[in-house]
């Protein structure tokens, strides 16, 4: 019985591994890639097309798993994972390269999502918190072995063995999930939501692609190429929640947006994403710019920071699972957020390294409880049925969030890069834009996620997942 939990264990934290380690390993591994495979123009796609997949089929993942078990969709995931994984490390132009990377993120969309609602399906909830505190665990983690697996393979190997490196550990998760995920049928439900689907598809599209524009070819938030796909994104997530109230079976379930523990929790998740963000993307590259550093060196350079995450992900994940509240440890994750990133406003090209790991160490300790305590709290606000579908809203309004801040930031920092430079030299125009960017986006990503977690009612009213027993709830206790 410890040998089929310890597989069990591994499917679910393997798929959230997968998914997670593709995105910082990768990135690491991209300068190489343009300059072997030619195609500069075309950096930024070989992101934007995996993430573009991935964002848009983690909310049909989640609902087609509530409707049809999780067990199918998730082996569709990692057999779709794997095939652009593979495919993506035998790429011999760019524009090869980029149709794979979305191959590769039409499974990734099933990963993080099903892998947080297995927790509720495999484990007693006594011991959900502690799994979801190792999920945000691996997720921190992803971002420590990333930077130098990344780094490693392409300096010693081949760029193309940060794609490969996915396949034995995806080989291993297809043999468990097939032999050893037991498989539990869902609720069934109507015809699939078809428009639905489609508008919501086109509508996710266009925001990431405007978003994605914005800085590539001086392009500002004005330009047509940035303007215009936003603009349509707008009107067609309008038109999505039109559909959405007419369907039989809707891919997003609108009604579950009256919880208010479902909708505040999703907009902290949303406001978190402006924080982690900014950390493991502006910190490695103040390293670079303001000191020199390789890709490699800059990301362990913010080891603090993530083991830090590692850290409150796991204990806040104890700690729940002992108090079975989950609320006072949520509450108490954006004070060290604010802490962390304020002190990043002091931030210089001569900082002293003991201050610079404490900051990092206070943002770290912020964010960890974040990853694993909104997943605790967003799976016990809705009925056992919506699991699924709350775990790939969750998931998929922190991507969002994610792609808004990077785009935001880029802005910022660019400016503060153009203005600086030519009055105290390149290397102290970046630290002064690091220390804009981290500290503008940390503080206010905080301080709203705060005050919505203020608001969460002591009593959920909708009932889920109880803490402290195996049926639905209509009486967790959040504070």
């Amino acid at each position: 019985m410890r040998s089929r939990n310890g597989l069990l264990l591994f499917a679910v934290l393997g798929g959230m591994f997968l998914a997670m380690l593709d995105q910082t390993i990768v990135g690491t591994a991209l300068p190489r890639i343009t300059t072997e495979l030619g195609g500069t123009g075309l950096y930024t796609w070989v992101v934007t097309a995996y993430l573009l997949t991935s964002t848009v089929t983690v909310p049909l993942y989640g609902r087609l798993s509530d409707a049809y078990g999780r067990k199918p969709l998730l082996l569709v995931g990692v057999v779709l994972f794997l095939l652009g994984s593979i495919l993506s490390g035998a790429a011999q132009s760019m524009g090869q390269l980029i149709a794979f990377r979305g191959v590769q993120g039409l499974g990734a969309g099933a990963l993080l999502p099903l892998s947080l609602a297995l927790v509720i399906d495999l484990f007693p909830p006594e011991r959900s918190g502690r799994v979801q505190g190792a999920l945000g665990g691996v997720m921190a983690l992803s971002y420590i072995a990333g930077p130098f697996l990344g780094g490693l393979f392409t300096d010693h190997a081949s760029w193309r063995w940060a794609f490969y490196v996915n396949v034995p550990i995806g080989a291993v998760l297809v043999a468990i999930i097939v032999w050893r995920l037991p498989h539990r049928p869902g609720h069934g439900g109507a015809r699939p939501d078809y428009l639905g689907i489609a508008v919501f598809s086109a509508a996710i599209s266009a925001l990431l692609v405007g978003l994605t524009e914005k800085g590539i070819d001086g392009h500002t938030w004005t330009s047509g190429p940035v303007i215009g796909p936003i603009g349509a994104a707008l009107a067609l997530l309008v038109v999505f929640v039109l559909v959405e109230r007419r369907a039989a079976e809707p891919i997003v379930p609108l009604h579950l947006f009256a919880n208010g523990t479902y909708s505040l929790v999703n907009v902290a998740s949303f406001f978190t994403a402006f924080c982690m963000y900014a950390g493991v993307v502006f910190l490695p590259r103040y390293f670079q710019e303001a000191h020199g550093l390789s890709a490699t060196s800059s990301g362990l350079h913010i080891y603090p920071l993530m083991l830090a995450m590692v850290v409150g992900s796991a204990v806040t994940g104890v700690l729940i699972s002992r108090t079975r509240r989950y609320k006072p440890w949520l509450m108490i994750a954006p004070v060290f957020l604010v802490a962390g990133t304020a002190l990043c406003a002091n931030l210089e090209v001569g900082t002293s390294t003991p201050l610079l790991v404490a900051w990092m160490a206070l943002i770290g300790l912020g964010m960890g409880p974040m990853l694993s305590g909104l997943t605790v709290a967003i799976q016990t606000s809705v009925p056992l049925r919506y699991i699924g579908t709350a775990s790939a809203n969750l998931t998929f309004f922190r991507q969002i969030g994610g792609s808004v801040a990077l785009a935001v930031a880029g802005t910022a920092y660019t400016s503060v890069v153009t203005r600086e430079a030519p009055v105290h030299g390149m290397p102290a125009a970046h630290a002064a834009a690091t220390a804009t960017v981290i500290p503008w986006l940390g503080v206010v990503g905080a301080v709203v996620a705060l005050l919505a977690l203020a608001l969460l009612p002591r009593v959920d009213p909708q009932g889920g997942v109880r803490l402290d027993g195996p049926a639905p709830q209509q009486d967790l206790v959040a504070a």
